[in-house]
């Protein structure tokens, strides 16, 4: 396997979006077959999760290389905003606020998953191997698991923050990383695989799904009812009322996040629970989502019948390739035995997630879903949530704005209870 120095076979990020691109519509195609080889292997693994693998393969075969690819930073900063608008134009907020308190409840037993998980982690690793779990100072193993709790529980913003608060040895912080997107992509790839078994562990959860179907079908209903074959003048339209918004995001995005950064010590300071108003991305989040759900008021709505869901869908799949990207395969056994302390981490967020769903019989969307918004944060959880219905995108996306605002109290809760463990 290649290391970070080495160059990728290809580094022309034109070229490298090209192959993106070619692996999607190869999956796509291949998807799509009814018969034969494809229809057996795409009934077992999920499309979505081979959208994520094939570029992942890529990486790990020295053919591309995040390391030297904006294409992540173009699809986050470009077309998740602009996806966030167009899936959200159709959305039922009152359908949606039917939904109850299980999506909540499931989001917020996954974040006291990651704060428990982390120093349980730690205490059950220290056990075997007392040195994979040690350091001193600001080497010490604590500080760099902080900054993964910081991306499980509200995303990138607040893994920075964590970095900032703990002063984790930049040297080594990449390896941290490599945790961080390794167990997180295995973890989501089993989410997903679930998603094709939603009825069986729905039944075995014992779980209500009526909420969820009646979303589902109100808002099929709506479609079916306004598609129409689109124009090019729609689809200019759509284009314009989907980059207007980033353009618009962006611009209010930097500016909220620097006012708030100058003006207030409480956003300023890394250290504060309201760190993560500092973040342009979460304000870029909030505002793109924002303006959607303010055109779902407007005739703009009815463009959900030209495709507007639809377009917003090609751009999260490109943006999933992207993330598939960030994982090389080849580094998952660098570090045993900090891998080991990831996967025993979000196996005790996965298993506490299982429990507090049989009990409250909450739906495997809810779980699935209420996951992503942690672990995944705003990249993923709507991804996870559109394998379920397109529909129910923007629950994802909600979900995800509220892993934000839990996200750098619940890291800091962890990293604390991580020191004190690493210390017994």
């Amino acid at each position: 396997m290649h290391n970070l120095l080495a160059q990728p076979l290809i580094s022309n990020d034109t070229v490298v979006f090209g192959l993106l691109t070619l692996c999607l519509g190869f999956i796509f195609y291949t998807s799509n077959l009814k018969t034969g080889f494809w229809s057996k292997f795409y009934s077992i693994v999920p499309a979505v999760l081979m959208c994520y693998l094939l570029p992942a393969i890529l990486t790990s075969t020295g053919i591309i290389s995040d390391e030297i690819s904006n294409l992540y930073f173009m699809a986050s900063r470009y077309l998740l905003p602009a996806a966030l608008v167009l899936m959200t134009l159709s959305i039922d907020i009152k359908a949606i606020s039917n939904l109850g308190s299980k999506a909540i409840i499931m989001f917020l037993t996954g974040s006291a998953g990651i704060i428990i998980g982390g120093p349980i982690a730690i205490l059950i690793v220290s056990i075997f191997s007392p040195d994979t779990v040690g350091g001193n100072d600001f080497d010490a193993i604590w500080r760099g698991l902080s900054t993964i709790a910081g991306s499980w529980i509200g995303g990138g913003a607040n893994q920075a923050a964590m970095l900032e608060i703990f002063q984790y040895n930049p040297e080594k912080y990449g390896g941290m990383v490599l945790i961080d997107i390794v167990v997180a992509n295995v973890w989501m790839a089993i989410v997903l695989l679930g998603v094709g078994k939603t009825k069986q562990i729905d039944k075995w959860l014992k779980a209500d799904t009526s909420a969820i179907e009646t979303l589902r079908i109100k808002v099929t209903e709506f479609t079916e009812k306004i598609t129409r074959v689109p124009t090019l003048s729609d689809y200019m339209i759509m284009l314009s009322l989907a980059f207007t918004a980033v353009g618009i995001s962006h611009f209010f995005g930097d500016e909220i996040s620097t006012f708030l950064t100058r003006n207030f010590d409480a956003v300023s300071n890394q250290k504060s629970f309201l760190s993560f108003l500092g973040s342009s991305f979460f304000w870029m989040v909030v505002i793109a989502t924002g303006l959607g759900i303010a055109l779902s008021f407007t005739k703009a709505k009815n463009y959900e019948g030209a495709g507007a869901s639809k377009i917003g869908g090609m751009f999260i799949y490109i943006l999933v390739a992207t993330i598939g990207m960030k994982m090389d395969l080849g580094k998952v056994l660098e570090n045993p035995g900090l891998i080991a302390v990831g996967f025993i981490w979000i196996t005790i967020h996965a298993a506490l997630m299982i429990l507090v769903a049989k009990l409250i019989k909450a739906p495997y969307f809810f779980l699935a879903v209420g996951s992503q918004a942690n672990v995944g944060g705003a990249a993923s959880a709507p991804v996870v949530a559109a394998e379920f219905h397109p529909s129910l995108t923007s629950v994802g996306v909600l979900l995800a704005v509220l892993g934000y605002v839990v996200g750098t109290g619940g890291a800091l809760l962890c990293a604390y209870l991580m020191e004190v463990a690493s210390k017994l």
